[in-house]
C-alpha cells in the first residue's frame, strides 16, 4: 500500500493538484504506441480521401463533396482532438490549462455533431439518388450540397462553443465540482437537461431518421431489382436502371459508414446520459474507453472506402507512387463509368 509520499500528482507544486494514476512504464509505452498508430491511420486515411476527391476530376460529384467534408471532420479529430486526449487519458492529467480545456471540449463536441449533420445530408442525397433518380440532378446540385456543408459546420460550431464557453450546461453540477474539482482535470460534463438535449436532438433523433431513410432506400432498391429480374428481355435494362444500381451500391457503402458511426458512438452517448442521472458516478475508465471507441470511428471510414470503393484503392496507389504529380494527373480515370 502506497504512502502519501509515494502519491504522484499532476502538478507537484500546486496544492489542489489532481492525483496521477499509477501505471508502469511498459503500460505507458504500449498505450502510446496503440493510440499513435490509430491516430496516424486516421490522419493518413482521411488525407487520402481529401486529396483524392479534391484532385481527381472523376470524383467531383455532389455526394463526394459531402464525403470529402466528412473526411475533413475526421481528419481534424485526429489532428486537433486525439493528441491532447491521448495525453489526458494515459497520463490521467490535463497539462494545457483550463481555457484550452474549454476550447478542446468545444471542438470535440462540434466535430461529433458535425459528423452527424454530414451523415444526415449524405442520407438525404442517397435517398434522392435511388428513390427519385429522375429529379436527383435537379435537386442535388453543387450549390445545394455546398449549402449542406456550410450548415454542417456552422450550426455545430455555434451550438458547441456556445454551450461550453457560456458554461450554461454546467448549471446544477456545483456539488460534483465542489468535491471533485482539482488542477489538472478536464472533462466534458453537462447537467441532465443538456446531456439529454444534446444526445437526443443531436444524435438519437438524427440517427433514427437516417436509419429510416436507408431502410426506405433499400426497400425501393429491392423493388427496382425485382422489376428488372421480371423483365424477359435483357436489352430492356435501361440507363436509368444502371444508374439506380450504381447509386444503390453507393448507398449500401455509405449506410455501412453510418452504421459504424452509430455503433462507435452509441456506448458513449448511453453512458453519458446514464452518468448524468447517477450523480456522475460511472467509473472514469469506462467513460474513457467509450470515448476512445468514438474517436477511433474517424479511422474506420477510409478503411470502409478501401474495401468497397475501387477508386479509393487506385487513387491511393497513384498517390503513393508519385503519379499524382505528373501533368494532367487529375484526368486519370479511377473507375469505368456505365454508359
Amino acid at each position: 500500500m502506497s504512502s502519501p509520499k509515494d502519491t504522484e500528482y499532476c502538478f507537484s507544486s500546486v496544492n489542489d493538484s489532481c492525483i496521477k494514476s499509477t501505471r508502469t512504464t511498459l503500460t505507458h509505452t504500449v498505450l502510446y504506441i496503440c493510440v499513435i498508430s490509430c491516430m496516424l491511420t486516421i490522419l493518413c486515411g482521411n488525407l487520402v480521401v481529401i486529396i483524392s476527391i479534391s484532385h481527381f476530376k472523376q470524383l467531383h460529384s455532389p455526394t463526394n463533396v459531402l464525403v470529402c467534408s466528412l473526411a475533413v471532420v475526421d481528419f481534424l479529430v485526429g489532428f486537433l482532438i486525439i493528441p491532447y486526449s491521448m495525453i489526458r487519458s494515459i497520463e490521467s492529467c490535463w497539462y494545457f490549462g483550463s481555457e484550452f480545456c474549454k476550447v478542446h471540449t468545444s471542438f470535440d463536441l462540434m466535430l461529433c455533431t458535425s459528423s452527424v449533420f454530414h451523415l444526415g445530408f449524405i442520407a438525404i442525397d442517397r435517398y434522392y439518388a435511388v428513390c427519385d433518380a429522375l429529379r436527383y440532378f435537379a435537386k442535388m446540385t453543387f450549390s445545394t450540397v455546398i449549402l449542406f456543408v456550410i450548415i454542417s459546420w456552422i450550426c455545430p460550431a455555434l451550438v458547441s462553443f456556445g454551450v461550453v464557453l457560456s458554461q450554461i450546461g454546467l448549471l446544477g453540477t456545483d456539488d460534483y465540482f465542489a468535491s471533485n474539482n482539482c488542477t489538472g482535470l478536464c472533462i466534458m460534463l453537462f447537467n441532465k437537461i443538456w446531456v439529454v438535449f444534446n444526445c437526443t436532438l443531436l444524435f438519437i433523433v438524427p440517427a433514427m431518421v437516417m436509419v429510416c431513410i436507408y431502410i426506405k432506400i433499400f426497400v425501393v432498391a429491392k423493388r427496382h431489382a425485382r422489376a428488372v429480374v421480371n423483365q424477359n428481355d435483357r436489352s430492356g435494362k435501361s440507363k436509368l436502371h444502371i444508374s439506380r444500381n450504381k447509386e444503390s451500391k453507393a448507398a449500401k457503402t455509405l449506410s455501412i459508414v453510418m452504421g459504424t458511426f452509430i455503433i462507435c458512438w452509441l456506448p458513449t452517448i448511453v453512458l453519458n446520459i446514464r452518468d448524468s442521472f447517477l450523480n456522475y458516478s460511472t467509473p472514469a475508465v469506462l467513460l474513457d474507453v467509450s470515448a476512445w471507441l468514438a474517436y477511433f470511428n474517424s479511422g474506420f471510414n477510409p478503411i470502409i472506402y478501401g474495401f468497397f470503393y475501387p477508386w479509393f484503392r487506385k487513387s491511393l496507389n497513384i498517390i503513393l507512387s508519385g503519379k499524382i504529380f505528373s501533368p494532367n494527373s487529375s484526368a486519370i480515370r479511377l473507375f469505368i463509368e456505365n454508359k
